[in-house]
């Protein structure tokens, strides 16, 4: 038998447990115990993954930031722009389910400070890249710390929520898209001033991030509840097998609409922009920034709205509501674009906390699976329709994408398959 004793500082927060040799190789099932439920959250641990989610894709959104640098340094086209998108994002997406998969079956607390050290190599290795198969080597890395990173860090935010899944997936969400945001500005700052070696630099925000994981990790160590999959009871009221396999079908293909079409604008709405209005490139950093984080807004109300409304509306209200306005963005002017930016990522994004939250409480057996799935599958599938959508920009023109795009929130009409959950779930 192994005992955990948990660190200094987090007496309130849980008990030491005893966990077997044995029962540390089944499936991890994440529950809330009544008595965490009744405490709340533990804001301390939702900070420090959120803050941890916020400097993890601080990292990541450099790369599309410095598109613009990398296409004039190295005579790139769009096709190896939407490349590097690919490689960064299918790393994730190969990984992430992998990741997921094995620590259902065997927790690993550590694993987040580890999988962070893949993303400090690669971004040492994009400030020092000058071949284009080196630049899509760095970018695969630091998609390699994100499959680490997403599905462990996700079922740590549902044990810290006492109970608050939407609220607390909400705010692990809000670091990350504030993270996104940000890597614009500072692309803007401090990477076009002084050039691609000064994304070195950002290897400290991957050495902070080490640190507060590992610190995580051992909060996280005592936590583990472990117990054999026959013993987790299905709700009366759930939804069959076969309901649970398309609704988790739906699910990916109304994450792949709204990933794809903030794809699209991540990637190249910096040379929309400039092609369109012949703003300078560090402008059109700051409005992707100003979407960015109209982005984070709205992924941190979706979970809330979720918790209190149920799920199930606010996927239907954030996907489909955001209709009219992506229908409208490639016909506006340059402050038009500016604000239907705003209300597009505030609506859009308000969807992502209930989607994945719906998904783990189809699956509460599968909880890093799941997340794995849906932090990466669906996530990547968005890299390679960029990938995509870079070819159709080469023979046709960025303008013509943003028309295409326009109408990819029409894939929300889907929700109506999916079904009612239990109450207690929703």
């Amino acid at each position: 038998m192994r005992r955990f004793a948990a660190p200094a500082g987090t007496a309130a927060l849980n008990k030491p447990v005893v966990v077997s040799e044995e029962t540390l190789t089944e499936p991890v099932v994440v529950d809330v115990a009544p008595a965490a439920k009744a405490a709340g959250p533990a804001y301390v641990v939702l900070a420090g993954i959120s803050f941890s989610h916020f400097l993890n894709d601080t990292m990541q959104s450099l790369i599309a930031s410095v598109y613009p640098i990398l296409k004039d340094t190295y005579a790139l086209d769009f096709a190896q722009i939407g490349m590097i998108t690919l490689a960064f994002q299918f790393t994730a997406s190969l990984l992430q389910p992998v990741v997921g998969h094995y620590t259902d079956k065997k927790a690993q607390p550590y694993s987040l400070a580890i999988g962070m050290a893949s993303t400090f190599f690669g971004l040492l290795l994009l400030s020092a890249a000058h071949q284009y198969l080196v630049i899509l080597v760095a970018a695969a890395l630091v998609g390699l710390g994100s499959a680490v990173f997403h599905p462990e860090s996700a079922r740590i935010a549902r044990l810290a929520s006492g109970g608050r899944y939407g609220f607390a997936q909400s705010v692990f969400q809000l670091g990350g898209s504030f993270g996104t945001s940000m890597g614009p500005v500072l692309a803007a700052l401090i990477v076009v001033p002084f050039g691609q070696g000064s994304i070195a630099w950002f290897s400290s925000i991957a050495f902070l991030a080490i640190l507060i994981l590992w610190r995580i990790g051992r909060w996280y160590a005592p936590q583990i509840k472990a117990k054999k999959t026959a013993a987790v009871q299905a709700h009366p009221d759930a939804p069959s097998s076969r309901r649970v396999a398309v609704a988790l079908l739906v699910l990916v293909a109304l994450l792949f609409s709204k990933q794809l079409y903030v794809s699209s604008l991540s990637s190249y709405y910096i040379f929309y922009l400039i092609d369109r209005f012949g703003v300078s490139t560090q402008a059109a950093q700051i409005y992707l920034f100003i979407f960015l984080a109209a982005n984070a807004v709205g992924a941190f109300l979706g979970g809330p709205l979720g918790d209190r409304f149920g799920r199930k509306i606010v996927i239907w209200i954030s996907i489909l509501g955001a209709l009219p306005f992506t229908l409208a963005l490639p016909y506006a002017g340059l402050v038009g674009s500016a604000v239907l930016s705003v209300i597009i990522g505030l609506i859009i994004s308000s969807t992502t906390s209930s989607i994945i939250v719906f998904a783990q409480e189809l699956v509460p057996h599968r909880f890093g699976m799941i997340s794995g799935v849906f932090f990466g599958v669906a996530f990547g599938i968005g890299g390679l329709g960029a990938a995509v959508l870079g070819k159709l920009a080469d023979h046709t023109s960025i303008e013509f994408v943003y028309q295409v795009c326009a109408y990819l929130p029409a894939i929300g009409l889907l929700a109506v398959f999916l079904p009612k959950l239990p109450r207690h779930a929703r």
